[in-house]
């Protein structure tokens, strides 16, 4: 496909896990009436803030999970291509024909995966860099290694859409995963994300924009935006960012959709004309 039009799902997730699903189902029906083809939901998208990740875990590949059953049934339901945010994984990702172990330190894998229109999934990829800082704000500390152990894969895949590279949140800081995608000759990289509202309002909309400039693809920011509870506040501004590092629809704040389209010709002939790719000397 030439032209494709693809969404970005802001939410505003609570720890009620039920009425995050009935959000996230509402919100994915929104983005494919609106014509796209591939949705992206934020991370944490199913909890955010309910007590340990573990309770709410499941093996990869179980349809008959609360989280994956609900993410398949919704890619066959509307006929899109779903990159669903995050959810938590007891398993790690099997390897080589080799089955997945299981976590057994209490820790869950934070992965986001990607379902094709049969609901189907075709990738998945582990949060590589763990959110552990102090920020100022009233939450203060952040420890996601407390709660999740990291990836170490880079994964890209193709879909209907474009050539794909999956990030999450985090790890928009880290430019060499981003090159490494680049490398892959990713088109189009997602960033599922919960920013908190101070390093939003600094470097969220800059550090997307780089992103994509750099690596001439575009890039779409899933985020959540709101208030969660008294102490969590996420900033919101999901985005979508074509390779000239132009914002094509962005939403503030509260719960809603962003929608573009991505023009691949355009793409490829930036990368033409400015060949970033063959002049790369490190």
């Amino acid at each position: 496909m030439v032209h494709s039009r693809v969404a970005a799902v802001q939410m505003v997730s609570s720890a009620d896990i039920h009425a995050n699903i009935a959000s996230a189902s509402r919100l994915i029906a929104k983005a494919a009436a609106a014509g796209a083809a591939l949705v992206v939901l934020p991370e944490n998208f199913a909890v955010l803030d309910g007590g340990p990740q573990a309770q709410f875990a499941e093996h990869e590949g179980d349809m008959n999970g609360l989280l994956q059953g609900f993410l398949s049934a919704q890619a066959r339901l509307h006929g899109i291509e779903l990159v669903a945010g995050t959810i938590p994984l007891l398993t790690r990702p099997s390897r080589d024909g080799v089955d997945a172990e299981l976590l057994t330190d209490g820790r869950v894998r934070p992965a986001s995966l990607v379902f094709d229109r049969q609901g189907g999934i075709i990738a998945r990829y582990d949060k590589m860099h763990l959110f552990d800082v102090e920020v100022s704000d009233r939450q203060a500390r952040y420890a996601e290694s407390d709660s999740f152990e990291a990836g170490d894969e880079v994964v890209v895949v193709d879909t209907g859409v474009a050539r794909l590279g999956l990030t999450i949140c985090y790890d928009l800081r880290f430019p060499e995963l981003f090159r490494r995608l680049f490398n892959e000759r990713a088109e189009l990289v997602t960033v599922p994300s919960a920013f908190t509202r101070v390093t939003g309002e600094a470097h969220w909309e800059v550090l997307l924009r780089a992103r994509a400039i750099e690596n001439q693809c575009y890039v779409i920011g899933a985020g959540q935006g709101g208030v969660h509870n008294e102490r969590r506040e996420t900033y919101g501004h999901s985005m979508i960012v074509d390779p000239w590092g132009r914002v094509l629809d962005v939403l503030a704040d509260g719960e809603g959709i962003v929608v573009a389209d991505i023009d691949l010709p355009a793409l490829h002939e930036l990368r033409r004309k400015m060949p970033v790719f063959s002049h790369r000397r490190l």
